[in-house]
């Protein structure tokens, strides 16, 4: 199995985490699915974030993470899962409101974004549950704390 990560830098954060390291979250999230895979993972600037969230999603500002899953003919381009865009600076921000590592964070995110490409959701109760164990195990493997632990500021 061969699983192809492409990663876009289209911000200007310097203090992101490496491509390998990028790719690795990816992958775990796709283990044991026993087919050529491929996605892309495109790290953005708040206004790119904000402008497909309010294109996709009908919300504003930006946002963590978006997943655009391939929803084109899987002959064209067997294997392709789609793509995952990150906002560093919301993803930043965020590990430190949440008193979390960014490197941890980071994974979150990641793993977060190619379980949406894989039909993960969290809509309902039910989903969300499911999903959020899978990736604290996931997380788990990787050596990270469960992330729906918020640390409170004291």
């Amino acid at each position: 199995m061969t699983i192809r990560v492409d990663v876009q830098h289209a911000c200007t954060d310097k203090n992101l985490p490496g491509d390998r390291a990028l790719a690795k979250w990816a992958r775990k999230a796709l283990q044991n699915k026993g087919t050529d895979r491929e996605l892309t993972i495109r790290i953005v600037d708040e206004d790119e974030s904000a402008m497909l969230n309010e294109r996709w999603r009908n919300k504003s500002g930006p946002t963590n993470v978006l997943s655009f899953p391939f929803d084109g003919d899987q002959r064209l381009a067997p294997g392709l899962l789609g793509d995952i865009i990150i906002c560093a600076p919301v993803v930043r921000r965020e590990a430190e409101e949440q008193q979390k590592t960014l490197e941890a964070h980071w994974a979150h995110m990641v793993i977060h974004g190619t379980l949406h490409l894989q039909g993960y959701d969290h809509m309902n109760d039910r989903q969300a549950e499911e999903m959020e164990s899978l990736e604290i195990r996931l997380l788990d493997s990787l050596g990270y704390t469960n992330p729906y632990l918020v640390n409170q500021p004291s």
